[in-house]
């Protein structure tokens, strides 16, 4: 049955590979025909792609801008797919066997931190007949103790589903962009990953929104 899934396509299914009527063709066809691989194990069992792998950084400071080293900083969100690891979860979207969907990492000294994921997926939600969550990674800080703990999300920027999600729209309209990431090219990793930086500000006017205790 495995092996169905990985059938060849049958000989007139697709466009041959030069087409003299398109000009660019005859000099980037193959002059012979192609020679057939067997299929092994691992092209029917193997692997499949986590998706958007991405870069998240940032750092934790405080009102004026201090870091807040040491800070213990979580984070859990959905698969690419749209679908969290957590058996509440009953969406039909794949689970991912590769990809466990959280994370913990200290920040450093100047209160930096950075974590290696996938772009989470879209979902629905059921808030209403159609209704979506955006994109977001969820993020928990800790103070000294458990007890001391906040909650909030993160964003990814341009996001259309932002303008419909209640959830971000309960945060007032001039607080909103704190929790949008913003790109980061710097960071990337060339040919490996994309980067988006958030940095976490804990007190004062330009604090990230929080989720209360019955967020």
């Amino acid at each position: 049955m495995a092996q169905d899934l990985y059938r060849r396509p049958a000989p007139g299914q697709h466009p041959p590979h030069r087409v003299d009527a398109y000009k660019s063709t005859p000099g980037r066809s193959p002059r012979k025909p192609a020679v057939a691989l067997p299929q092994t194990l691992s092209e029917i069992t193997g692997p499949r792609l986590l998706g958007e792998r991405l870069v998240v950084h940032g750092r934790v400071l405080d009102e004026d801008g201090k870091p807040v080293p040491k800070a213990l900083v979580e984070i859990w969100q959905c698969n690419a797919a749209g679908r969290y690891h957590h058996p509440g979860d009953q969406h039909d979207a794949p689970l991912d066997p590769n990809f466990y969907g959280g994370g913990r990492a200290r920040a450093d000294d100047e209160g930096a931190y950075q974590f290696v994921t996938i772009k989470p997926g879209a979902y629905p939600w059921k808030n209403h007949h159609n209704a979506w969550r955006p994109a977001h990674i969820h993020f928990s800080l800790f103070g000294p103790a458990f007890a001391t703990r906040l909650i909030t999300q993160m964003y990814f920027p341009n996001d259309p589903l932002l303008a419909f999600d209640p959830i971000y729209n309960s945060v007032p309209e001039g607080a909103r962009s704190r929790l949008q990431a913003s790109f980061d090219l710097e960071a990337t990793r060339p040919e490996w990953a994309l980067a988006y930086r958030f940095d976490i500000v804990l007190r004062g006017r330009n604090a990230i929104p929080m989720e209360d205790e019955h967020g």
